[in-house]
């Protein structure tokens, strides 16, 4: 049975001997080649130090002693054996070795994104987690934009996708991530890095395996009223569609600097006019972003971010963890 998987116990070996630890006790011991690990939980910490303390006792009597020892420490050796299973705490092996960090997630993530690339990244969580339809039970955050990337909507994603590739072959090297763990963190990490909220994004998303039904985005040319009705599909609130079209704050579409998340995107939609002094349609933002100006429950939720940013950013950090887990599949231990 090899422990190195366990989280909470550390082992390093060195010329025969392997040092394991847990909690406050510990102890090792080498026999003729053989292993002699014992360890206890903090109950049974006076009875282990007790078998460690024989342990190394004896040890040391038999180097001093030489053969005539010997036989008594293989039979102290051998009532150890039947003595420390029993301090030893019980570990399902096979679970410790399914650990699944998200630190190593994250930290591959940050070794590839960049404030440039943050916008393209976040549109990727938005294009997969926003096939999900409650009605039909379909979709969500389940990494099928790779299979979609051909699409006429995620046009231009597949640069972030790259991206993220290169993210993934490194964390593969360590632990498997899968597709939807990878874009639901790098979105957060997307945000964070723009000076927007620290989202805490729980792992463990299966892949789909085959495309999403197409058709389940919304089209650009949508009024407000067909807005809330799609997103009212995907389980989502008048409120939680507003703030999450707040993410339009970072990228190339007008709304402030293009690498900064703050609530910029409502104060523009509330001071800066839909057309230019000519008439001809302003270039900030998509039709979609003005279209919530047009109705009084969407613009009472803008004049709300538009004055608060810490709400804002309460706000999208919730809607946030919602989208990126609608629809999903988890692992199971």
């Amino acid at each position: 049975m090899k422990l190195t998987n366990i989280p909470y116990l550390a082992s390093s070996s060195s010329t025969g001997f392997l040092y394991s630890s847990y909690c406050r006790g510990a102890c090792r011991g080498r026999s003729d080649g053989k292993l002699v690990i014992a360890a206890s939980a903090a109950g049974n910490k006076l009875a282990a130090d007790s078998a460690c303390s024989q342990l190394f006792e004896q040890e040391n009597e038999d180097a001093l002693s030489g053969p005539r020892s010997s036989c008594r420490y293989r039979r102290r050796n051998f009532a150890s054996s039947i003595l420390l299973p029993f301090l030893l705490p019980c570990v399902n092996i096979s679970t410790a070795a399914e650990i699944y960090d998200g630190s190593i997630i994250r930290s591959g993530v940050r070794n590839v994104l960049t404030k440039a690339k943050a916008a393209g990244v976040l549109r990727l969580v938005f294009h997969d987690a926003g096939t999900f339809d409650i009605s039909e039970k379909s979709g969500g955050m389940n990494g099928s934009i790779i299979y979609e990337i051909d699409r006429p909507e995620n046009t231009g994603l597949n640069r972030s996708i790259k991206v993220l590739g290169k993210a993934k072959k490194e964390i593969d090297n360590v632990q498997k991530v899968s597709w939807a763990d990878l874009i639901a963190v790098a979105g957060a990490e997307a945000v964070a890095l723009c000076g927007g909220p620290e989202i805490p994004v729980r792992i463990g998303r299966l892949d789909s395996r085959a495309a999403d039904p197409a058709g389940k985005l919304p089209e650009e040319t949508l009024d407000a009223t067909s807005l809330k009705t799609l997103f009212g599909k995907k389980g989502f609130s008048t409120q939680e569609m507003v703030v999450l079209s707040g993410a339009h704050t970072i990228g190339g579409k007008g709304f402030g600097s293009p690498i900064v998340f703050d609530n910029t995107y409502f104060k523009v939609l509330l001071e800066k006019p839909q057309t230019s002094s000519s008439g001809m349609a302003a270039m900030v933002g998509l039709r979609t972003d003005w279209a919530l100006t047009e109705d009084d429950e969407c613009l009472r939720w803008i004049r709300v971010y538009a004055e608060d940013q810490a709400r804002f950013f309460d706000d999208f950090k919730d809607a946030y963890i919602k989208l990126v887990d609608s629809g999903a599949s988890w692992r199971t231990a």
